[in-house]
């Protein structure tokens, strides 16, 4: 059988991860299974494990496709030329954003359950958060230094930030009913603005 072109392999195992995020909206990751995505790709079972030797592997590939739209969101954001405290405002409006994506929201609450015991998930979690984390801590301390925002730690203020995100997706989930987002969205703004000397 010939090999596929580097860029056919990416392209088909990326089909694979958007099955896969379609499969999580109705069956959520932990009972989804490896004939759901075969399904749902259109492809049979055997071509699933040329790319994915376990489900497990899909999980870190989820997992990967997320942290990759956050990098690049992240970029944006830095090219955009606006402020720092501006570009918190656009990282905290999209972090909201992705709280009405009931795929992410479901494969986020399977990821922290398979955080607690899977070494490798945690590890490649940490590493785009703490992605993440340096991104905000640079423009966190970009604006203390230009005097936009007050002294405050960097880290910290990062750390609250990503917190906050998962914690608004995850408890949004569990009781939707008690989440009014344009009101979750105005709180942000005040603490921005908390944290604002201009």
């Amino acid at each position: 059988m010939p090999k596929l072109a580097s860029a056919t392999r990416q392209q088909r195992r990326q089909e694979f991860v958007a099955a896969a995020w379609k499969c999580a909206v109705r069956r959520g990751y932990r009972d989804l299974t490896i004939d759901d995505v075969c399904a749902e790709a259109g492809v049979s079972k055997g071509a699933f494990y040329v790319y994915f030797p376990s489900k497990r592997d899909l999980l870190l590939a989820l997992l990967d496709d997320e942290a990759a739209g956050w990098d690049q969101l992240m970029d944006e954001f830095a090219s955009s030329g606006a402020s720092p405290r501006a570009r918190l405002r656009l990282f905290t409006r999209a972090m909201l954003e992705r709280a009405d994506d009931p795929a992410l929201v479901q494969v986020r609450a399977d990821l922290w359950t398979a955080m607690l015991t899977e070494v490798e998930v945690r590890d490649r979690f940490v590493q785009a958060m703490e992605r993440r984390r340096t991104r905000l801590r640079e423009w966190i301390r970009e604006g203390v230094e230009s005097g936009e925002l007050r002294a405050i730690p960097d880290n910290a203020f990062a750390s609250i930030l990503l917190a906050l995100g998962d914690g608004l997706l995850l408890h949004g989930a569990v009781a939707p009913a008690g989440f009014r987002w344009s009101n979750i969205r105005q709180a942000l703004d005040v603490l921005l603005e908390g944290i604002s000397r201009l």
